[in-house]
């Protein structure tokens, strides 16, 4: 298997220092990974992707105050 193609929204801004301040998603056999952009070494979560959908779909409603 290749490794995964991470890649962070296009709507992303910049952060403390010109870094990007998000999070990174890769389409991954056992779901949707979810790790830190600003620490891609530290690990990931990985979602089932109908729990990611909820997810965006949460995010976007303004649901979860983020």
């Amino acid at each position: 298997m290749s490794d995964p193609v991470w890649r962070k929204s296009s709507r992303s801004g910049s952060g403390a220092g010109g870094g990007q301040d998000c999070v990174e998603i890769a389409f991954l056999a056992g779901g949707r990974g979810i790790r830190d952009s600003k620490a891609p070494d530290a690990g990931h979560l990985v979602i089932s992707p109908d729990d990611f959908a909820q997810l965006i779909y949460r995010v976007k409603r303004g649901d979860l105050n983020i």
